[in-house]
């Protein structure tokens, strides 16, 4: 039975070339499968104000390893006992993630498989015990993955509903010509769609990563807080939406909308038709 190894950099020489090449070899396949998965993500969809975050948790993500790594090591916790049967077959599970999901350019199985990746390869080189301390930065990769429009669709229609409601009723008090039909909002003889970007999605995924970030930075010893703040993280994400983002949204779309140069424009439509007329 392999004992498990204590890696202490106060103790440790430093390492050789040749104890180094095998690392600079896996870094190396890593960076020739994803270099080329992260440029595509640079100029797709995490150029979109739908993922823009993506770029953020990554770097968050993988600065949260390397310091929390440092931590372990500086606290003599970071063990080396390697358990290759239950590692590989993540990896091996990473990797059929990525050939499908690059092959069909389906961004949920290729950019997941970093994850599975990265787990199976500490889980193989340095035991489960030493995932385990550490699990909360694969957790968080799991914030970059973009989403499928399919599933952004179905989540963000009972927000842009529900705003759009809210946009109708408020203008309505206003005394403006308006009507709703399903997000679509028409005022006079213009229309307004409400868009993704304003049923609050981003913001509220954004919120949920930084919040659970911040639980797990922090490790509050009352449970009872802890679990209350996640279920009002989670909370968040659903419908109907907090009042306080719900009336952000029907400002901003009512600002968007520019009622005062809506009046004008149809002010002048009318003024020029009767010039026409006459």
């Amino acid at each position: 039975m392999a004992m498990a190894h204590t890696l202490n950099p106060t103790a440790t020489p430093s390492p050789s070339p040749a104890a180094l090449a095998p690392w600079l070899v896996l870094l190396a396949g890593l960076a020739a499968l994803y270099v080329p998965t992260l440029i595509d993500l640079f100029h797709g969809p995490w150029s979109s104000d739908r993922n823009a975050h993506g770029p953020i948790v990554m770097t968050v993500a993988f600065g949260f390893l390397y310091f929390r790594t440092r931590q372990l090591i500086s606290q003599k916790m970071f063990e080396r006992n390697p358990k290759p049967a239950l590692g590989y077959p993540v990896v091996a599970l990473g990797l059929l993630c990525y050939v499908l999901g690059r092959s069909q350019q389906v961004h949920v199985l290729e950019v997941g498989s970093l994850i599975l990746v990265l787990a199976g390869l500490m889980i193989a080189l340095f035991g489960v015990r030493t995932w385990s301390r550490m699990w909360f930065a694969f957790f968080f990769m799991m914030f970059m993955i973009p989403l499928p429009a399919s599933i952004v669709d179905v989540v963000t229609l009972p927000m842009k509903i529900a705003v759009s409601a809210a946009t109708e009723h408020l203008l309505y008090w206003m005394n403006y010509p308006i009507a709703r039909s399903g997000v679509i909002l028409t005022i006079g003889h213009y229309q307004l769609l409400v868009a993704d970007a304003c049923a609050g999605l981003n913001s509220l995924f954004t919120l949920e990563a930084l919040g659970l970030l911040y639980m797990n930075l922090v490790r509050h010893p009352s449970l009872v807080r802890n679990v209350l703040l996640a279920m009002l993280i989670i909370r968040s994400r659903l419908p109907p939406i907090p009042s306080a983002l719900f009336s952000c949204r029907s400002s901003r779309i009512i600002s968007a909308m520019q009622p005062a140069k809506v009046s004008c424009t149809v002010f002048r439509d009318w003024y020029c038709s009767c010039r026409r007329c006459c």
